[in-house]
């Protein structure tokens, strides 16, 4: 491994040279007009960027793949060194990325101060750790004539593509295992939203991170991202977004036959039973359904309540939105931000309005609001107030349908069975949590809900030693944790013949007696 000097300190969220980021060195995009970065709680730009053509795709793939050999080399130890730095880094430009952060997804500045980027952070130190922990097979003599062991190796160059609602933690969450298991990437963040995951790579870089081993290509799916994924030379792909787009991913990356990682849709059923905590039950609601402005593909999205708490659960929840606090995400007193862009407000309205149209109740909010509670003008933005509907079939759009908004859909049940079957009966299968008081209740809940995380009398929290990823059409592989580690590795058995006999008992099968 070349040793790579960390730079003196930089201005990470200056973007003057481009937001492309390829062999250690921020550049312009070759293709398409400029593109505009759009704050969406008042429709300023934020950054002009011009947008990754097939060829930067290209250069970004072939740095990657000329850094590969050196960095896979390295030894546990020397890639922990500077994933331990770029954690300090990180730290020391906290505010900056949560500025940034806040400015080009319209997320309360409190979420990405208090979540967003000291979730990186923290990420990034558990992987520092992660990465000397690479475990394998003791080596033995699992034939009385050999000694086996299992080697577990860096796949290679890493084709990655992150969503737009977080994109600091999904960059995060792309880059730190692929690297920390000594494979080289590159990362396409979605166009909207690139500002944080270029300067994540700078920061890569001023850690010591060698040219080419990270590189950020800020693109559009259909051409960047598409090319990225059936690129020859890229050994794997790691996807997180939708499920439609996710089928198309896999179905590019078969082509080549690449590894696929997969993390897509999700629905999550919030299931309370009838001796739930109701308080706890709907605050935990109103903060699972609304965070991110509802833009978390593990947000609680269908609340099925047992029939005795129903009424009352709907009652509270009501109650609670209508205090929730919508303005500048900036403002720290700010609760509820805009949705990531006009067009995706207007595609969270469409599902309300047609909920409504079919006979189902909006109890509150459907509506983007006019003036939030520190006078910010709400209609400027894409803001769209909490909602809350009830009286929606099981089968029907808004229940089935992944909304991506601040939009929570309330069912009621009666049997235990009824309720879990509910749960169970959507495609998706990320995330979920049940609400009870009831140990025996709480274990068959975590035994038959079909999902990759199910939390009991709480929503949402995740923590870095623990894996995130889903079931069904939500996908296949985990982040975080050291599993995510056995996503970025493969393993290779090497075998010994412990005998230094010439002519093997085995090889009768090809000889006979003859031997």
């Amino acid at each position: 491994m070349e040793e790579n000097q960390p730079v003196a300190s930089m201005d990470l969220s200056s973007f003057e040279d481009g937001a492309q980021y390829i062999d250690g060195k921020l550049t312009g995009g070759s293709g398409f007009e400029p593109f505009d970065v759009v704050n969406p709680a008042d429709g300023s730009t934020v950054q002009r960027v011009r947008l990754a053509s097939t060829e930067d795709v290209d250069a970004a793939v072939a740095a990657a793949r000329t850094a590969l050999p050196g960095w896979s080399r390295a030894t546990p130890g020397e890639r922990s060194e500077v994933l331990l730095r770029l954690s300090a880094i990180l730290t020391e430009h906290a505010e900056d990325f949560a500025a940034v952060e806040t400015a080009q997804t319209g997320k309360p500045i409190r979420l990405s101060t208090e979540f967003d980027v000291p979730g990186t952070i923290d990420n990034t130190a558990f992987f520092a750790g992660a990465a000397r922990n690479l475990e394998g097979k003791a080596a033995g003599e699992y034939s009385a004539d050999h000694t086996s062991y299992v080697r577990r190796e860096a796949i290679g160059v890493v084709g990655s593509i992150s969503p737009w609602n977080y994109p600091l933690q999904m960059a995060a969450w792309k880059i730190l295992p692929a690297i920390a298991a000594g494979n080289t990437i590159v990362l396409k963040p979605a166009e909207l939203t690139p500002l944080t995951s270029v300067m994540f790579a700078r920061a890569c870089t001023l850690a010591g991170v060698p040219d080419g081993v990270v590189n950020v290509i800020t693109g559009a799916g259909r051409s960047a991202g598409e090319h990225l994924v059936g690129h020859p030379d890229v050994a794997m792909v790691s996807f997180t977004g939708s499920t439609p787009v996710g089928k198309r991913v896999a179905e590019v990356a078969t082509a080549t036959v690449k590894r696929t990682h997969l993390e897509l849709g999700g629905k999550a059923p919030f299931v309370v039973f009838d001796d739930a905590d109701l308080d706890a039950a709907v605050h935990g609601a109103v903060a699972a359904s609304l965070i991110n402005s509802g833009q978390d593909c593990t947000a609680a999205t269908r609340a099925y309540v047992q029939r005795p708490l129903y009424d009352a659960f709907v009652a509270g929840v009501a109650e609670l939105y209508a205090s929730v606090r919508l303005g500048d995400p900036r403002n720290p007193r700010t609760d509820l931000g805009p949705l990531v862009s006009y067009t995706h407000r207007d595609r969270v309205a469409g599902f309300v309005e047609r909920a409504r149209g079919y006979g189902a109740t909006v109890v509150t909010g459907g509506a983007t609001g006019s003036t939030g509670h520190d006078g910010t003008d709400l209609t400027r933005g894409a803001y769209y107030l909490p909602t809350l509907i009830t009286g929606a079939a099981q089968d029907s759009e808004v229940v089935q349908g992944e909304i991506f908004g601040p939009v929570l859909v309330v069912l009621p049940f009666d049997s235990d069975d009824e309720g879990l079957r509910l749960a169970n009966d959507t495609p998706y299968g990320l995330a979920a949590s049940a609400w009870t008081r009831d140990v025996h209740r709480s274990l068959r809940a975590t035994r038959e809900i079909a999902a990759g995380c199910v939390w009991v009398n709480d929503h949402i929290p995740i923590i870095s030693e623990m894996p995130h990823g889903g079931y069904k059409s939500s996908g296949y592989g985990k982040d975080m944790s050291q599993y995510s580690m056995d996503e970025y590795t493969q393993l290779k058995h090497v075998m010994f013949d412990t005998t230094a006999v010439a002519r093997k008992d085995w090889h009768r099968t090809v000889f006979g007696d003859r031997g």
